[in-house]
């Protein structure tokens, strides 16, 4: 996601410091209007309510819709909106798509900002803040609707982990609309041809990557610009040898959560796969990283279910997009079969939206079977309403769902990017510094423990509790 979070991405959010969201230095995003004219608010005059309707949306209104067209394009939603039209046809959807959330959304949400903002890309609005600000809508009233064109409510036709994914301080903000696997992808074709076996530890790819350089390939890339995309990668480990608890009580910001057992032999790994030189030089961004892959120059990559649709532009004939989990240490691991994955591609209703009902029921459409086999079928990427890429062929996504299928019962997920912005921005800076090799596991480990001590004592900032 550009995730990014994030691709997001996901979630797994990618954001600036959160002083930056800020209206005026004095004063916060909600604040800033105090004394100017409400907006209108069609809420207030909302039509009947029906089980169809179950917002009340009015006829001959309007909703603006702002979509993030990052990796997965804009397409889907455009078929949304179709979903939408046909039970609507009176209401106007207003549709717009961007990379510049924050922005081009940010200014406006103090006064009248859009209905419905999918918050997205490196240049998202932090999370965290728009939550303490209170500038977006909680919509637990969204998760206990009826389901578009299924059976039970919207929150029944979820897939694991979106629900959880998209709730703060006990109220459901954010509707993940993409469910994005993570892991390594390789080119099967090229795999079969050398009959190489894709490792699953990295003791198995310490022990290709020599027959991987003999062939004149780099054994690994990676993004060496945007700091989320290796942290992805370190935090998967981090789970896989650690344990789900560790990481719990690292988002927890626990004494001494970084120092746990299995934290830095996780993080050791990442630093001989840099010292041995394994990496293909170049401080290359994400979709030079991603171009260079497909281009043959290196073996294996990290990165979420969004990649084939973002390059599907320059995949090579006979090109066998392919994915396999994250590699673990081996035996020594308290998680080994868990799976990074989770719903990203964030939509928030801010609270002062002048349509917040049609903005709810856009989204109820958005997660409809109908929008989200459109989903799959246009992104290569599974969305997160149950059952999405059931009719979908295609290998990349073959393989995400066989991923899927082998997980173990916990899905690896990191609530820290959230939580805590600056904590966030020190985690991807210090990322990009080990993965560089200017920073050792331990000194890693260290610098990481200062900056969770620095958020913990910190009174002025809210914390955040995560239970699961």
């Amino acid at each position: 996601m550009s995730v990014n979070p994030d691709l997001d991405r996901r979630t797994l959010l990618r954001r600036a410091a959160a002083a930056g969201l800020l209206v005026t230095p004095a004063v916060g995003l909600l604040s800033a209007c105090a004394g100017s004219t409400p907006s209108q608010n069609n809420d207030d005059k909302a039509g009947e309510k029906s089980k169809d309707n179950p917002f009340g949306v009015q006829d001959n209104s309007a909703v603006k819709v702002v979509i993030f067209n990052g990796g997965l394009g804009d397409a889907w939603a455009k078929e949304d909106q179709a979903v939408f039209t046909a039970k609507h046809p009176s209401v106007t959807v207003n549709m717009s798509s961007t990379q510049k959330i924050k922005t081009e959304e940010q200014p406006k949400m103090a006064t009248q900002p859009s209905d419905l903002i999918m918050n997205s890309g490196a240049d998202l609005m932090d999370l965290s803040t728009l939550i303490n600000e209170g500038a977006i809508e909680p919509l637990d009233d969204l998760l206990t609707a009826p389901a578009w064109d299924s059976e039970g409510t919207v929150a029944d036709s979820l897939l694991p982990g979106t629900v959880n994914d998209g709730t703060f301080q006990g109220k459901f903000f954010v509707v993940y609309v993409a469910f994005t696997v993570w892991g390594n992808w390789y080119n099967g074709a090229l795999f079969d041809r050398e009959g190489w076996t894709p490792p699953k530890t990295f003791d198995e790819f310490f022990t290709l990557a020599p027959q991987i350089k003999a062939k004149g390939i780099a054994p690994y890339v990676y993004d060496a610009v945007h700091g989320y995309y290796p942290r992805w990668a370190l935090m998967a480990t981090i789970w896989k040898s650690a344990g789900r608890q560790a990481v719990i009580d690292i988002d927890n910001l626990k004494e001494n959560a970084w120092r746990a057992e299995g934290v830095l032999p996780a993080l050791e790994a990442w630093e001989k796969l840099v010292k041995d030189k394994l990496v293909l030089p170049g401080k290359l961004d994400h979709t030079q990283s991603q171009q260079a892959w497909l281009d043959g120059k290196a073996a294996f990559i990290q990165v979420g279910t969004w990649l084939k649709n973002e390059m599907a532009a320059t995949i090579p004939p006979g090109f066998e997009m392919k994915l396999s989990d994250y590699w673990g240490l081996g035996a020594s691991d308290k998680a080994p079969t868990d799976v990074f994955a989770g719903a990203g591609e964030g939509f928030v209703v801010p609270s002062k939206a002048p349509n917040k009902a049609a903005a709810k029921e856009f989204l109820r459409a958005v997660l409809s079977k109908a929008g989200s086999a459109k989903f799959a079928e246009l992104t290569k990427s599974l969305a997160s309403t149950k059952g999405s890429g059931d009719n979908v062929q295609d290998a990349a996504l073959s393989t995400a769902n066989e991923v899927m299928k082998n997980a173990g019962k916990d899905l690896i997920s990191v609530k820290l990017w959230d939580f805590y912005a600056d904590l966030d921005k020190e985690s991807q800076n210090l990322s990009q510094e080990l993965m560089a090799g200017r920073l050792t596991a331990a000194q890693f480990v260290d610098k990481m423990q200062a900056a969770a001590d620095k958020v913990a004592k910190d009174s002025s900032i809210t914390k955040q509790t995560r239970d699961a």
